[in-house]
């Protein structure tokens, strides 16, 4: 097993997601036990009410499993200035919450409100520069990550990162870059995506994880598939019905390069956390299978 690497996985694996989707996911114990029993030994919170909001009680279930709480995803309509003070409170109940259980570690996992554009989810993996956000509203985006980042930091000392997403304005490469470039590296980190990295077009990871190395915090492992992302472009999918054929498959069985992935992390001594997502929708698969299929892939690659 590669030395530093920690391996985790997260609610949205079986269903958990931060969106309104028809389908009922599962409890939290279920989820938490079979998490463990997959082999993982850390999580991310889930949506707000997902896990218990007591923080003792939250302590109690993470330590009980012997896990660990590694961050919580909380997704802000960025380019929409009137959001910025709803997400900042809503980023705030949450880092005090994960703060309060113990877990002053933990990231808040910043991100816009995906899904939410049509024209972005109707394009999702396809879209072109033309789509991006203007100057300005970039901006607006910039500046409303880096005040919901300060304020966590100043109340409670914890760190954001902003998860890269398809269905969201910061999806390519190119945009991406032009978050970093206009926040503040002291403030903001980066959480960095494989899949969708992929799916929004990128292609060479480690190229990419290079020249943002001291901005990547916290990493997700999820695969892609080239294949029913071209279904995806043929048929004219949105965002979620590329999720329900399946764009993000079984780790191994797309096209991210995660041995090589794993190597240039151990090259650069990462001691973080590796949190394994495939986003499974709700009544879709076998959540549990698909978990102990990909922990048994990463052993499989030395993980």
């Amino acid at each position: 097993m590669k030395q530093n690497i920690k391996i985790a996985n997260a609610p949205c694996s079986w269903g958990v997601l931060e969106f309104d989707l028809e389908g009922k996911a599962l409890g939290y114990e279920q989820v938490l036990d079979e998490l463990c029993e997959t082999g993982y030994i850390g999580t991310e919170l889930g949506d707000w009410g997902f896990m218990p909001t007591n923080p003792q009680e939250l302590q109690n279930e993470i330590q009980k499993r012997n896990l660990q709480l590694l961050g919580a995803f909380v997704p802000v309509a960025l380019s929409n200035e009137a959001a910025h003070e709803d997400g900042i409170d809503r980023a705030l109940k949450t880092a005090g919450l994960m703060h309060g259980a113990g877990y002053t570690n933990a990231f808040i996992v910043l991100a816009d409100e995906n899904g939410s554009v049509a024209n972005r989810t109707q394009k999702a993996g396809r879209t072109t520069a033309e789509d991006s956000l203007p100057d300005e509203l970039m901006k607006v985006f910039a500046a409303g990550a880096n005040k919901l980042a300060k304020a966590v930091k100043d109340k409670y000392g914890m760190r954001t990162v902003f998860h890269h997403h398809c269905a969201g304005y910061i999806e390519t490469p190119a945009e991406i870059e032009a978050l970093m470039d206009n926040t503040d590296p002291s403030l903001l980190g980066l959480c960095f995506d494989t899949g969708h990295f992929s799916f929004g077009q990128g292609t060479n990871h480690t190229a990419f994880m290079e020249k943002y190395w001291d901005r990547i915090w916290h990493v997700h492992f999820k695969d892609f598939s080239p294949s029913v992302a071209a279904d995806a472009a043929k048929n004219n999918w949105n965002y979620f019905e590329a999720v329900s054929h399946g764009v993000f498959c079984e780790l191994g069985k797309g096209n991210v390069d995660f041995k090589q992935v794993a190597a240039f992390l151990e090259e650069k001594n990462y001691d973080g956390w590796v949190v394994v997502e495939q986003d499974v929708l709700p009544g879709m698969g076998n959540p549990k299978k698909c978990a102990k299929n990909n922990r048994e892939y990463l052993l499989s690659i030395g993980v």
